[in-house]
């Protein structure tokens, strides 16, 4: 499919306009299957979750809803999203994810996951937040998907990055939504699959066991 403008670049995928209503999310390499990505977004759009309506897909190439706005960690930077706004709506947009059914499984515990829900990956429309990048979508325990995204938040928290302490204050505030009660598996098998993630730096994959030890903390105390 041919390309327009670039309008951004992530770690394994780049966007580029098609028209002021759609945009394409090409795949670099074989990260992963676009195809099967598109499924799981119409399923939980036709439920009623903010995702990006898709067009068309193949293995590498995505195209969707062009969506208006910043995302949550731009909003930080421009002052318009406090920690404790943006753990919220992280907690409520995984809530509502998890009370939706299983799009395969017949299992009633089992339920679609993001599994990378973070501030660069929900962007807050007119029409309010839309989560985007659902590469690593699967189903399974929702627990998991919580512990995901507090790892994810908590190797922030715990680097040198200029958004640590809203990190910090995003994860504190997302566990003290978590009513799925994220345990020591769901983290432990979070601390798995970020260390196994290919688009991660070596300093990244190195921040997992301090990581891992916050979240241990904040849930200990009671979030």
């Amino acid at each position: 499919m041919r390309t327009g403008r670039l309008l951004g670049s992530g770690r394994s995928a780049d966007v580029y306009e098609i028209d002021e209503a759609w945009v394409l999310r090409r795949e670099r390499g074989d990260w992963g299957d676009a195809t099967a990505e598109a499924e799981v977004m119409r399923h939980v759009h036709a439920h009623g979750y903010p995702v990006p309506g898709v067009r068309a897909a193949t293995r590498t190439d995505l195209v969707m809803e062009r969506l208006s706005g910043p995302t949550m960690l731009e909003a930080f930077g421009q002052g318009l999203l406090s920690a404790a706004e943006a753990g919220l709506l992280l907690a409520r947009l995984l809530r509502r994810l998890h009370a939706l059914p299983a799009r395969v499984s017949a299992d009633p515990a089992v339920r679609v996951l993001h599994l990378d829900l973070h501030p660069d990956n929900v962007m807050l429309t007119p029409d309010g937040p839309k989560v985007i990048d659902w590469a690593n979508t699967e189903e399974g325990p929702p627990g998991l998907d919580w512990a995901v995204s507090a790892v994810i938040l908590a190797q922030v928290a715990v680097g040198a990055a200029p958004f640590a302490g809203v990190a910090a204050g995003t994860l504190e505030a997302l566990l003290d939504g978590n009513e799925d009660r994220t345990t020591e598996r769901d983290l432990a098998e979070a601390l798995r699959r970020r260390a196994a993630n290919p688009t991660m730096s070596d300093h990244e994959t190195g921040l997992l066991g301090e990581a891992g030890a916050l979240v241990r903390g904040v849930l200990a105390g009671g979030g």
